[in-house]
């Protein structure tokens, strides 16, 4: 599973982030240290559990938590704090579990092992089938759009939003980037960079960059940036 910590204390992060890298269920350990930090994390990436703070520098967990509910229904969420009186408005947000700092190796196991027995199994099968479909649904502020993949030039995170570039319009979405791409076939779709997924098929020119990095101009005459650690895929991809 993929955690993400949300805390501004960094001390208490890394003693979490120490004993939930113990569990053998968790397989990556990411930290925010604020809410605005988790925000753009969650829209880049996807998570299987957070666990989440109540009192942050930039806002409260709790009203944070019920956005993210509403946001990423998939996503579990265990506050993780130094005050119980919070626990009846965690559950009211939807939460998996709620626990107490100092944290206590057993307590921290019994949450991730809760997540664990509450995320639903075989989801490769029906993530392949998606893939396959020539269509998607994209919804935004309650519009559902129906979009043709083959349309779709690239996808980027901008600003925390998930905005998708085709041949006609931009689109927002409330989806991660993870989680598009795993609505698109990768025979044709690819992902460049930590904020951009690109169609191949309209990728018209590629040009290197600074410090190994590389440009791509897509069809529409946009351009499209390739960090280093995706270069390889690309050059791959592309039969450079």
């Amino acid at each position: 599973m993929k955690v993400l910590i949300v805390d501004d204390e960094p001390l208490a992060r890394d003693e979490l982030a120490y004993l939930a890298k113990q569990d053998s269920h968790v397989s990556v350990v990411e930290e925010a240290g604020s809410i605005e930090e988790a925000a753009k994390k969650l829209a880049a990436e996807e998570f299987t559990m957070i666990f989440l703070d109540i009192r942050l520098d930039d806002g409260n967990g709790i009203n944070f938590g019920k956005q993210l509910a509403k946001k990423y229904p998939r996503l579990k969420i265990v506050f993780a704090t130094a005050y119980d009186q919070y626990a009846l408005s965690a559950f009211e947000a939807s939460a998996v579990d709620y626990i107490l700092k100092p944290f206590e190796e057993s307590r921290v196991k019994e949450a991730i092992k809760r997540v664990w027995a509450s995320s639903k199994p075989a989801e490769g099968s029906v993530q392949l089938s998606q893939a396959a479909n020539p269509r998607m649904s994209v919804t935004f502020e309650d519009q559902t759009r129906v979009i043709n993949k083959r349309d779709i030039l690239y996808v980027e995170v901008n600003n925390g939003d998930l905005v998708i570039t085709t041949k006609s319009q931009k689109i927002q979405a409330k989806l991660t980037l993870t989680k598009m791409g795993q609505l698109l076939d990768p025979q044709d779709f690819l992902k460049v960079h930590r904020s951009f997924l690109v169609n191949l098929n309209e990728i018209k020119k590629v040009e290197p960059g600074f410090n190994h990095t590389y440009e791509l101009t897509m069809s529409n005459q946009e351009k499209v940036p390739v960090s280093r650690s995706f270069v390889t895929d690309m050059k791959q991809a592309l039969g450079m």
